[in-house]
């Protein structure tokens, strides 16, 4: 721990006026900081699976938007079952935002544009139509946020 995250705990510890609403900019800033989010889904056997996916595109702690394969595991679990967790870190300061709610598989050419980028066609050779590409979009329910001891779960 850092000597400043070891002062935030110690002020933080039972401080009542940290409010969803700080843990809600407290969030945003952490996600403007990623690149990576971990993201989380339920397998066929009903266990979670964890993938470090790169963060496209977000809208506050709302929503955030991945690409991936149509022919990937992560796909077909979330056809299955549409309930996720997407998780931002930054380990220097232990900092943590866990976002629980549901994730969208989807193919339509306007989300796939959406998130098309410079360079995709390596992995999807047929450019924005390649059937392989698939846009997911996670919609956040609750939130929690930890940092320096104090954790805070809310409404999104």
């Amino acid at each position: 721990m850092t000597t400043d995250s070891v002062q935030l705990a110690k002020e933080n510890k039972n401080n009542p006026h940290f409010t969803a609403q700080d843990a809600t900019r407290e969030g945003e800033a952490l996600i403007a900081r990623s690149a990576i989010a971990l993201v989380g889904s339920i397998n066929p056997q009903g266990f979670p699976c964890i993938k470090a996916m790169l963060k496209m595109e977000t809208e506050g702690i709302k929503s955030a938007w991945f690409s991936t394969n149509t022919s990937s595991k992560r796909v077909a679990q979330f056809l299955s079952n549409p309930k996720a967790s997407v998780y931002f870190v930054d380990e220097q300061n232990f900092k943590g935002l866990l976002l629980v709610g549901e994730m969208q598989v989807l193919q339509d050419k306007k989300s796939k544009k959406r998130l098309w980028r410079e360079g995709f066609e390596v992995y999807y050779p047929q450019g924005v139509s390649d059937p392989d590409y698939t846009v997911l979009c996670f919609t956040a329910k609750t939130a929690n946020y930890y940092h320096g001891l104090q954790n805070i779960t809310f409404d999104v």
